[in-house]
């Protein structure tokens, strides 16, 4: 047979009073001697924990920032694709090359002054 739940809940009190009737014993009036309650506030592990993780997280943000934004893309913009050739003409081979590739192949110098001024005002 089981004890009912009153006779459980009054068993546990009777186990709490005593519990507390013999710490109450222990306690003397050394212990409740008024001590200077503290000043300020106290900078407790809870609090620098949350600005820990809280300039954790800000760092983190910033390094995402940089990595996503300021440096060059990992992957380069693809090519453009070259527009399909017309059916029944012929172009240029892909194996040739549509410019000539050597010294005359390279841009012309652009110099400023007052000789290329006035050779482009006159011709």
């Amino acid at each position: 047979m089981r004890p009912s739940t009153e006779d459980r809940r009054s068993a546990t009190e009777d186990r709490l009073r005593a519990a507390l009737a013999a710490r109450a014993v222990l306690v003397t009036y050394r212990d409740l001697r008024h001590d200077v309650p503290p000043q300020g506030r106290s900078w407790g592990v809870r609090r620098v924990r949350r600005v820990a993780f809280a300039a954790l997280g800000a760092a983190a943000a910033v390094a995402a920032v940089c990595l996503l934004v300021l440096l060059p893309g990992s992957a380069p913009d693809p090519a453009p694709a070259r527009p399909a050739g017309t059916p029944g003409i012929s172009g240029p081979s892909p194996s040739t090359p549509a410019r000539p590739v050597g010294p005359s192949a390279a841009p012309p110098q652009v110099t400023s002054g007052p000789a290329q001024a006035s050779a482009s005002v006159r011709g």
